[in-house]
């Protein structure tokens, strides 16, 4: 068996964990949060076989996209005396992280 940990952005949690239970998966949702742009993320916790671990993954895959999105970051132009300027940056967001991990014993009570 294996535990796979899936972090998710949160515009894509519902749509996975709906497909995924679909598919006979069940999961548990922790809300959690990245800390690289502070954004909304969701952990998901799925107890797999081994031999459906590949069915599991190509869910996460197909239905955790990645997606460009705009921020604005501060920076201090030298000639404009220190002052902060807003400046929009293009930045990766979406996608998901996943481990996978073996499980030595799991019981359903």
């Amino acid at each position: 068996m294996k535990l796979v940990f899936a972090i998710v952005h949160d515009e894509d949690t519902p749509r996975l964990m709906a497909e995924l239970n679909k598919a006979g998966f069940r999961v548990t949702k922790l809300n959690s949060s990245g800390g690289f742009l502070r954004s909304g993320n969701t952990t998901l916790m799925i107890v797999v076989d081994t031999e459906k671990l590949q069915e599991v993954m190509d869910l996460i895959r197909k239905y955790s996209s990645s997606r460009q999105s705009a921020i604005n970051t501060n920076v201090t132009p030298s000639a404009m005396g220190g002052s902060y300027v807003p400046y929009p940056v293009d930045v990766t967001v979406g996608g998901a992280t996943v481990f996978v991990v073996n499980v030595e014993q799991f019981e359903k009570m």
